[in-house]
């Protein structure tokens, strides 16, 4: 396993400034965000000039790429083919991993098998794996449906969350089940009441995510995602949490 930092969480620098950043914090690794609120690359910068953006991404700072979030707003065939433009940009990258939403909750079952089966389709011929990230509001938040989504889905990973599952309307279930589809890993401490804290003011048991991790053969990325709050030296926490994940491996 190696510790990686998402450019997600410098959302109000560039991507240059967020991959100096980071190797600045000494990751070795990086998941780079490619959504369309992002400051740093969208959907559509990627499908306007691959090219350009594998030369954006290039200037990585030496940080080894793990994985692409995405978050594509676009609809119907546009939506595909941003994906698929960004599949080909995580082929020419060496990017694997693709994470992306699920849907909102109320949408119909099969209508989100058959978007997530024609992304894995399409990834597929790239060489590139999708998960989906367990977020409350989203169908991919309760494990029974992540379980059955993954069931219905041939090579559907899950780009899993533990934070969820300690506040909010999922707090409290048993994850067991769907620890042989994680295929990513988000990290931050979290508390019952509040999804971010301070490292080590929270309940995130670390030693037995990895074990878990472990006992399923797990090889991937650990990513640290920790927003910038008000009252945290939002540094000062990438840093322990790089030290704590690197400590226990």
């Amino acid at each position: 396993m190696i510790v990686a930092a998402t450019t997600a969480s410098f959302p109000n620098l560039s991507l240059s400034d967020a991959l100096q950043r980071i190797a600045d914090l000494e990751y070795t690794a990086v998941e780079i965000a490619i959504t369309d609120d992002s400051n740093h690359i969208t959907p559509a910068d990627v499908s306007r000039d691959r090219n350009d953006a594998h030369a954006i991404l290039r200037k990585s700072h030496r940080l080894e790429v793990t994985s692409f979030e995405l978050g594509i707003q676009a609809t119907g065939e546009e939506h595909y083919k941003q994906f698929e433009d960004i599949c080909e940009l995580a082929r020419i990258s060496k990017v694997v991993t693709l994470n992306v939403p699920s849907a909102e909750l109320g949408t119909p079952f099969n209508e989100e098998v058959e978007h997530l089966r024609r992304l894995v389709q399409i990834a597929d011929d790239y060489g590139a794996k999708v998960c989906i990230r367990n977020q409350s509001g989203r169908q991919a938040s309760d494990p029974d449906t992540i379980k059955v989504l993954c069931d219905n889905v041939d090579n559907l990973g899950l780009a899993y969350d533990p934070s969820i599952y300690i506040c909010g309307p999922d707090a409290g279930k048993d994850t067991d089940k769907v620890q042989p589809y994680v295929g990513h890993v988000y990290l931050r401490d979290t508390s019952p009441s509040e999804f971010q804290v301070k490292v080590g003011q929270g309940e995130v048991d670390y030693g037995r995510v990895l074990s878990q991790l472990i006992a399923t053969g797990y090889r991937r990325a650990l990513c640290v995602d920790v927003a910038e709050t008000p009252d945290t030296e939002h540094f000062a926490e990438m840093r322990k949490m790089r030290l704590l994940l690197e400590s226990l491996l």
